[in-house]
C-alpha cells in the first residue's frame, strides 16, 4: 500500500467552544494545536478562523493571517484553506482568506445541502456566548449553498488562477457524480483527493457499507486517477479512520470533526488525536507520509508558490 496521508482538521465551523474547553479560538491557540498536530505526523493541516472575541467561526483574512505565517514559519506541512467557512457567509466572504493566502490547497464542499446540527444543542448546558445556542437551534433550516456555478467560481479563482488543488469533500454519493462533471467540462484534473465525509446530518449517514459505498462508486467514476481519504463525526471518527485505512485510503482526524479521544473523554489537543490514529494505521502496516510525500502525491505547487510567508 501507498504511504497514509493524515489530515488534521484544526478547528471548524461545526463544533462550538462551549462543547470542549480545548478548541482553539485565538490564533496563538490554533497556531500551537497545529504545530503540535504537524509534529505528531500531520502532513496536511485543515484550517478554519474564528473571531477570538466572540468564538465565531470567521471568514476574515486577517483572522486567517493571524496565525497562518506563524505555523508556515514552523513546520513545512501543507497549509489547506476552507472556502467552505460557514453556512451563514456568502460565497464572497468564503473565499476571502484563501484569495489573499493563495495556499497550496483548499477544501471544496461539492454541493448544497442540508446542515443540521441542531440535535447537538440537547447535549449542552453550558453555554460560553449568547450566538450559540439559536445557532444550532436555527440549523433545522439551514443550507449551505454551493452550487456548480459557485463551484465552478472556486475552481477558477482558487485553482485556475492560484494554482491550489482540492481537498474535494463529498458529503453524500451524488458529490462524487459531481465532482466526475467537472472533471468531464475540463476544470479540475488527476489526482483527485477526496474526502468522503460521513456523520453529518443532511449527509450520508456513518454505516460502513455507506463506505464500501462510496469507495466503489469513486472506483467506477475516477479508476485509478484518485486518492480518497475519510472523515466521520463524533465517535465514529476513529473507526472509521481505521477502515479507510485499512482499505488503503487516507485519514482526516481533528477537533472539527470530533472532541472526543475516547468514549466519555475529551481530546486534549488536535494531536492527541494525530497520535492516536497514527499508532492504529502503523500497526495496520502502513507509513505515515511526510509532507513533502503530500506534495508529491498530491502534484501540490509547494509552500514557496504561496502568498503565505
Amino acid at each position: 500500500m501507498s504511504k497514509i496521508l493524515i489530515t488534521c482538521a484544526i478547528t471548524g465551523s461545526i463544533h462550538t467552544p462551549s462543547m470542549s474547553p480545548h478548541l482553539p479560538v485565538t490564533a496563538d491557540d490554533i497556531a500551537d494545536q497545529a504545530i503540535g498536530a504537524a509534529g505528531a505526523g500531520a502532513a496536511i493541516l485543515h484550517l478554519h478562523a474564528r473571531n477570538p472575541d466572540t468564538g465565531q467561526p470567521s471568514a476574515d483574512a486577517a483572522h486567517f493571517m493571524a496565525f497562518l505565517p506563524r505555523i508556515a514559519g514552523a513546520t513545512d506541512a501543507v497549509l489547506n484553506i476552507t472556502t467552505g467557512g460557514s453556512a451563514v457567509m456568502t460565497l464572497e466572504e468564503r473565499l476571502a482568506a484563501p484569495k489573499r493566502a493563495e495556499p497550496e490547497m483548499c477544501s471544496l464542499n461539492m454541493g448544497s445541502m442540508n446542515f443540521a446540527l441542531y440535535p447537538a444543542a440537547a447535549r449542552i448546558s453550558d453555554w460560553r456566548h449568547d450566538w450559540e445556542k439559536p445557532f444550532l437551534d436555527n440549523s433545522d433550516d439551514l443550507v449551505f449553498k454551493n452550487t456548480p456555478r459557485d463551484i465552478a467560481a472556486i475552481l477558477r479563482m482558487m485553482g485556475a488562477e492560484r494554482g491550489a488543488r482540492f481537498e474535494f469533500e463529498c458529503y453524500d454519493v451524488g458529490h462524487l457524480y459531481m465532482l466526475r462533471h467537472f472533471a468531464d467540462r475540463g476544470l479540475v484534473e488527476p489526482p483527485f483527493f477526496i474526502q468522503f465525509v460521513f456523520g453529518v446530518l443532511g449527509g450520508i449517514g456513518p454505516d460502513p457499507e455507506n463506505l464500501a459505498h462510496m469507495k466503489r462508486i469513486a472506483d467506477k467514476l475516477f479508476g485509478q486517477d484518485y486518492l480518497f481519504s475519510v472523515l466521520a463525526a463524533g465517535r465514529h471518527q476513529m473507526p472509521f479512520a481505521s477502515m479507510a485505512a485499512a482499505m488503503g485510503g487516507h485519514v482526516r482526524v481533528g477537533l472539527e470533526d470530533s472532541l472526543m479521544i475516547a468514549r466519555g473523554r475529551l481530546a486534549r489537543n488536535n494531536a492527541e488525536q494525530v497520535t492516536r490514529i497514527r499508532g492504529i494505521v502503523e500497526a495496520l502496516g502502513r507509513e505515515v507520509a511526510t509532507p513533502e510525500d503530500a506534495r508529491r502525491m498530491l502534484g501540490l505547487k509547494g509552500a514557496a508558490g504561496t502568498a503565505i510567508r
